[in-house]
């Protein structure tokens, strides 16, 4: 019970670092102020029509490093936002890592940015901070795309929540050495096709948790014991702009709850489901170019709505 709890517990602690190898082609990094000692890390190329990227708790940049390139030659400005305690964005102990907390950062990233709206894409645990986002800062979102994520209500599962009682014993059980085979067993089983999951890829995956084991696993603590000051269920039917969530059709752990997608189904004003057969819960990683057809579709719907306006 005990290692299954630990390796519950561990699984998102997914990110990157500066020094992982991974194509960067023109792209700019920042890390940007949004409260005396919360940074977060920002990642921008190319030009065009914006794109948001935002990570879920196991996610980074590094992650979304086939979307960095494809994007920006597909004509988009591509932004990827790494939430705070979540790649390489600070792990202050004491912040408020709640869903709701980590929407406003983005919004704040996004204002000192000067964007224009965007189409915001969150990934996993990334798509309910994209979805508060888009109810609390509307003037920030024209689209929303959920890649297999949903409106979750908190930041961590009651099991992970108990898992990360476990956390202080981590470095003294073996640290790095003992998470990452059981992070690699997460990956694959979270995906349709695991040909990704490969050794380079898990170096990018778990380079930001080994280069500050300690900090990670305070951040997530403290996102374990958060509570949200505020649901968002009530709020779905304030979200105008168009919302798509994409799934993966392939058998895989994680993924959207159904009690989830009804109550999209039942709340959006303007919400479509896309599907992309083969894939699992990484659809960034198995099929990169489906998913970026899914963003082009959006932005030409998009495009072509505001042309019809008279």
């Amino acid at each position: 019970m005990f290692r299954s709890l630990l390796a519950l517990a561990l699984l998102p602690l997914a990110s990157a670092s500066a020094q992982t190898p991974w194509p960067r082609d023109g792209a700019k990094e920042y890390l940007v102020p949004v409260a005396p000692g919360e940074s977060l890390r920002v990642t921008v190329a190319g030009s065009g029509e914006t794109v948001v990227l935002v990570p879920g708790l196991f996610g980074s940049a590094f992650g979304y490093r086939h979307l960095l390139a494809m994007l920006p030659a597909a004509g988009f400005r591509t932004i990827v936002i790494e939430p705070l305690g979540i790649g390489r964005s600070t792990r202050p102990k004491r912040a408020d890592y709640s869903l709701t907390a980590q929407a406003d950062r983005l919004d704040a990233v996004l204002r000192s940015l000067d964007e224009s709206p965007a189409i915001v894409v969150g990934h996993s645990l990334g798509a309910s901070m994209a979805l508060r986002l888009a109810y609390r800062h509307p003037g920030r979102v024209r689209a929303l795309i959920a890649l297999d994520g949903g409106p979750a209500e908190q930041a961590a599962t009651p099991g992970l929540r108990r898992a990360m009682r476990y956390a202080p014993w981590v470095k003294w059980l073996g640290g790095m050495k003992r998470i990452r085979p059981q992070m690699r067993k997460g990956l694959i089983a979270a995906s349709g096709n695991a040909s990704w999951v490969t050794d380079q890829v898990m170096d990018g995956y778990t380079a930001g948790a080994r280069a500050d084991l300690d900090g990670t696993l305070l951040a997530f603590i403290a996102m374990a014991e958060t509570r949200e000051p505020e649901r968002i269920s009530p709020h779905l039917a304030e979200i105008h702009c168009p919302v798509r969530l994409v799934i993966g059709t392939a058998p895989h752990e994680g993924g959207v709850e159904p009690k989830q997608v009804q109550l999209l189904r039942d709340r959006l004003p303007d919400f479509r489901i896309d599907s992309i057969p083969g894939a699992g819960q990484y659809l960034f990683e198995e099929q990169p170019s489906s998913v970026v057809a899914v963003i082009r579709r959006v932005g030409l719907t998009r495009t072509a709505s505001a042309g019809s306006v008279h």
